[in-house]
């Protein structure tokens, strides 16, 4: 087996440069710091990428000559800053990252809306005007952050089966696709004057056929993304597929048999839209390099460690590093360079357990895949009942310096990305947290439930009243349900 260079080939430098040449990927599986199991820190390069990108000028932290103190005083850099100690004139974007960093979004909470249906899915837009929220009850609110989180959009899908599974809103903020246990993915006009969109009765809902001619069963789809320049879609399926569909064309125009069980979640790697990240319920996250999928027919590369199904991925942004959600109760930390071109699925070899409705064996909370190729594992959240979601921190404001979840037992956690640290732990909601999105620019996080709140925290918070404790009289958790 002829080793891949795999960072050269996804470097940002190197984007229009396909795997499609090269014999495979690499069969290292060793993993690197597990910084969520012991007190020792990341050791890899995105623990350096980081701190450059979180850590402020020697000159504004330094206490005394040749002695830097972290977190540097924020007193201490505006001060260095209107001095211009560094020469600059100005923060650069990881001095603010380093300020910004510290405020975490832990106050609160403040409710932003309160339904009578579970929510999956919540998400603000890309420069966070929009906020987008996806209920099991047949309804998706757009609220207009930026007008007191005014209803922009109050949409009621029509013949939708079990829930809304996801929701993408396209870069331009002009539309919205949601998708459901179907292969039809449903697209709606965001930038109308229609308030009210009740299918096909107040406004047309397009819907996009994502099934191919000789499709016998029908499937419904877990994951919709679109790509960076709102050109095309990208799914999971349930019959173990990536989809791909053209809206120019109008069209499917890749189906990939992916996985060996339900494509719980897929997304773009970066804005070059040739790497589609996936993971499944056979446990393996795998990467798909379009260039080359025709000739090859294969994955570019596999990476194994957790050892029960994947419920979330999101990307870095930079082709390389993603994170993972598993249902091993562990989100994972990955770099596609370390990705082989085989995998091993071990399991905890009990066909008894299902993560729907019971508990997470207590003998295999310490298990570990011996063939693990993650850099860091973080615990302390839960993955059951639902596809709980991970993400990374925002770029802008904290340099990607942590990760954040949603848990089954109805809190969101934080992370230091680094060194596996539990910062935060944001409780409110009773029922499980599927779903939460941080601001991209501000100290505002917000987390959507099960029991139907959204619900916002911030830093240092807004002067009004905070949200009482969440006790609905006559609320009944049932165990004993299917739940996606």
């Amino acid at each position: 087996m002829i080793p891949l260079d795999i960072g050269r080939i996804m470097s940002r430098s190197n984007k229009n440069k396909s795997t499609c040449n090269d014999g495979g990927a690499s069969n290292e599986s060793s993993a690197g710091g597990i910084a969520g199991e012991r007190d020792s820190h990341l050791d890899h390069e995105i623990a350096q990428l980081t701190k450059l990108r979180s850590s402020p000028h020697e000159l504004l932290g330094r206490v005394v000559p040749g002695r830097m103190r972290l977190p540097a005083s924020t007193v201490r850099m505006l001060v260095g800053r209107e001095g211009n100690f560094s020469g600059r004139g100005r923060f650069s974007s990881a001095d603010g990252c380093h300020v910004l960093s510290r405020y975490l979004p832990t106050k609160g909470p403040w409710i932003v809306d309160r339904m009578k249906s579970r929510a999956y899915v919540s998400q603000f837009s890309d420069d966070g005007s929009l906020f987008i929220a996806g209920f099991q009850g047949s309804h998706i609110r757009v609220y207009d952050v930026d007008r007191g989180w005014k209803v922009k959009k109050d949409i009621s899908a029509r013949n939708l089966r079990w829930t809304i599974t996801d929701t993408s809103l396209s870069p331009d903020k002009l539309y919205l696709v949601y998708a459901s246990m179907s292969p039809i993915i449903h697209i709606v006009t965001v930038g109308s004057a229609t308030t009210e969109s009740i299918a096909n009765i107040t406004e047309i809902h397009h819907g996009l056929n994502f099934s191919s001619d000789h499709d016998d069963d029908e499937f419904g789809i877990f994951s919709i993304k679109f790509s960076t320049d709102g050109q095309e879609l990208v799914a999971g399926t349930s019959d173990s597929s990536i989809c791909v569909y053209d809206l120019g064309a109008d069209k499917l125009s890749l189906r990939i048999p992916a996985h060996q069980s339900d494509v719980n979640t897929v997304c773009f790697a970066d804005e070059s839209g040739h790497l589609i990240y996936s993971g499944s319920d056979d446990s393996f996250c795998k990467v798909w390099d379009r260039r080359c999928f025709v000739t090859k027919g294969q994955p570019a590369g596999i990476l194994m460690g957790h050892l029960e199904g994947i419920t979330f991925i999101n990307s870095r942004g930079d082709g390389r590093y993603l994170i993972s959600n598993g249902k091993d109760q562990t989100t994972k930390l990955w770099d596609i360079r370390k990705m082989s071109s085989n995998a091993i699925n071990l399991g905890l070899g009990d066909d008894e357990w299902d993560y729907r409705w019971m508990d997470y064996p207590e003998y295999a909370r310490n298990l570990k895949h011996p063939h693990d190729q993650s850099l860091a594992t973080y615990k302390g959240h839960s993955v059951l009942r639902t596809l709980v979601r991970c993400y990374f921190s925002p770029s802008y404001s904290t340099g990607q310096k942590y990760i954040y979840t949603g848990s089954s037992d109805s809190s969101v956690y934080i992370y230091d990305l680094v060194s596996g640290a539990q910062v935060a732990k944001l409780d409110h909601h009773e029922a499980p947290v599927r779903d939460c999105s941080w601001h991209p620019f501000y100290p505002m996080m917000i987390s959507s439930a099960w029991d139907g709140d959204i619900v916002r925290w911030e830093f240092p918070g807004s002067d009004e009243a905070t949200a009482p404790p969440n006790k609905r009289a006559g609320r009944v958790r049932r165990r004993n349900l299917l739940y996606l």
